[in-house]
């Protein structure tokens, strides 16, 4: 059914954002297609919504048809020690995550309690702690709405790269139907984050379980994060950054107490909370009805009833602040949908 006029605030975990002019929730490829031909005999763009959790969207709202999807299914087929896991783009990303390490799956346990949907995964290659969506995508089943078929893309034509995709690239054209994942019974824990490292030493936990690791991510994320019942907020607002050894020494002259993360021979990552934090001075600030987090100076949040207007004007201060202090160019991780 499409319904007129919805307002998206409650469809974010941002609680921001005007009205669609056309909303459609979609349960099955029927009625995602019904939606489609809806937005091609209007003439009106068309956007996918999933959990909602990496956007904001503009006060106006949108001028087209949103289509909410929530196809939902979780399928195993086992082989050996690899088990192929299958779910559709509606299934809510940490219970799928929960389930398969109440299985004994190895692969997801270090990706928990990510806010969204399975369908944003392979789209932004969601990643935490050492961990990222494509170590485990095998293929993502779409429609290639340009050529109007169904198609399935291998983990190499997913293009991914950090929080980027061959989807990011083409917006509009891929809709995520499912995704496939390869996990193992039998699998070895990724533990060498710092914030993992930390936890187990101060638990004195040694060689830690599937499910302590999760629920260590889970702890370690709760304390870092907001609550979403409480504040609105996309979590982390800004991209890490990528820069060539050169640059992150320059970097480190001026600024010895940096945290810098090799990525190979020539790359390190900047982990952009540390700055707005440190040289910054950005975390627990408030103008308005926006603020960042008391605890982390990456995470954005709505105070109350804040405006996308408000949000984007924060946003910028902190991109202008980290430019001057470092010369970095910073670029959102949330989606800003008009």
């Amino acid at each position: 059914m499409i319904q007129k006029n919805v307002s998206l605030k409650e469809y974010t975990t941002f609680r921001i954002g005007g009205p669609a002019d056309f909303f459609s929730i979609v349960t099955n490829e029927d009625e995602l297609i019904e939606a489609l031909n809806f937005s091609k005999k209007n003439k009106i763009p068309f956007f996918v919504l999933g959990g909602g959790s990496n956007l904001l969207v503009a006060d106006a709202g949108y001028r087209g048809i949103v289509i909410k999807m929530e196809m939902k299914g979780v399928t195993y087929e086992e082989n050996g020690n690899d088990v192929k896991v299958t779910a559709y783009a509606g299934e809510d990303w940490d219970k799928f995550v929960d389930e398969t390490v109440e299985k004994g799956l190895y692969g997801l346990e270090n990706l928990s309690y990510i806010p969204g949907t399975v369908g944003a995964s392979p789209v932004q290659n969601v990643g935490a702690y050492g961990s990222e969506a494509k170590d485990t995508i095998d293929s993502v089943y779409v429609l290639d709405v340009k050529n109007d078929e169904y198609i399935t893309l291998s983990n190499a034509e997913c293009k991914f790269a950090y929080r980027d995709s061959l989807f990011k690239h083409n917006p509009g054209r891929y809709i995520v139907i499912s995704v496939a994942f390869n996990l193992k019974k039998k699998g070895k824990l990724n533990t060498g984050y710092k914030d993992i490292q930390e936890y187990f030493t101060f638990k004195k936990i040694a060689e830690p379980t599937l499910k302590q690791v999760r629920d260590a991510v889970i702890e370690i994320r709760q304390r870092k994060l907001p609550d979403i019942k409480h504040y609105g907020t996309a979590g982390s607002f800004f991209k890490n950054v990528i820069v060539a050894k050169s640059q992150a020494q320059e970097l480190l002259e001026r600024y010895p107490e940096m945290i810098l993360h090799p990525v190979n021979e020539k790359k390190v990552k900047i982990p952009i909370a540390w700055v707005l934090d440190n040289l910054c001075g950005f975390r627990g600030v408030k103008k308005g009805n926006v603020g960042t987090y008391k605890n982390q100076a990456l995470v954005i949040i709505n105070l109350g009833n804040a405006t996308a207007a408000e949000i984007i004007a924060l946003a910028q201060k902190m991109v202008d602040g980290v430019y001057e202090k470092t010369g970095i160019e910073i670029e959102p991780e949330v989606e800003y949908v008009e």
